[in-house]
């Protein structure tokens, strides 16, 4: 059996939302029944209070595995779906269907800046992720004083904070955490 490595799925920043990636190996001749099944177990969860969102990812073909996702509001919410008789009812009622699972991944908050590719160790602590996060947005909120926010002070404050907002997120999801992150790896996972 091949394991499906789930480690560079991003997530939303730390608002307690958590996503459930599944990766599920389907036998040849059996996608259609199995497509019936994920879509009717995706929607089901789908009325579970506190279930965001989801989606099926059809496999790219031969080996390749199918993806399930579910999004929830938070951990309360995801296990109450998981512990479910509803949920319990479709696997008991998926015979014939030959799949399996090869791979799961619940993803929570920051964790998955810190992740080191092909690795499934877990995250680092929340206070060596918060350590990290402050020197990483600590030079782009100097930066950003200096040159960006006096650019800025014209325009409408809802305006200039969701352009400092969005100029920020993207440089420390791109630039800062995985700068940061490589550079404290041996820190961070020792």
């Amino acid at each position: 059996m091949t394991v499906v490595s789930l480690e560079h799925a991003t997530v939303p920043a730390d608002t307690g939302e958590v996503t459930l990636l599944i990766a599920r190996r389907v036998e040849p001749g059996h996608e259609a029944a199995f497509e019936v099944w994920a879509k009717g177990i995706l929607e089901t969860a789908a009325a579970f209070p506190g279930h965001l969102g989801y989606g099926l990812f059809r496999s790219s073909g031969g080996d390749a595995p199918w993806f399930l996702v579910h999004r929830f509001q938070d951990t309360e919410a995801c296990r109450a779906w998981q512990e479910s008789p509803e949920r319990a009812a479709w696997f008991a009622d998926c015979e014939g269907h030959h799949h399996t699972e090869i791979a799961r991944r619940e993803l929570t908050g920051m964790e998955t800046w810190f992740a080191k590719p092909g690795s499934t160790r877990p995250a680092p602590p929340r206070w060596k992720m918060a350590i990290s996060a402050t020197l990483a947005i600590y030079p782009i909120s100097v930066l950003g004083s200096l040159f960006l926010t006096p650019r800025l002070t014209p325009l409408p404050l809802l305006l200039a904070s969701a352009i400092v907002a969005c100029v920020f997120n993207v440089l420390m999801t791109y630039v800062a955490m995985p700068a940061v992150s490589r550079l404290l790896r041996g820190w961070l996972t020792p």
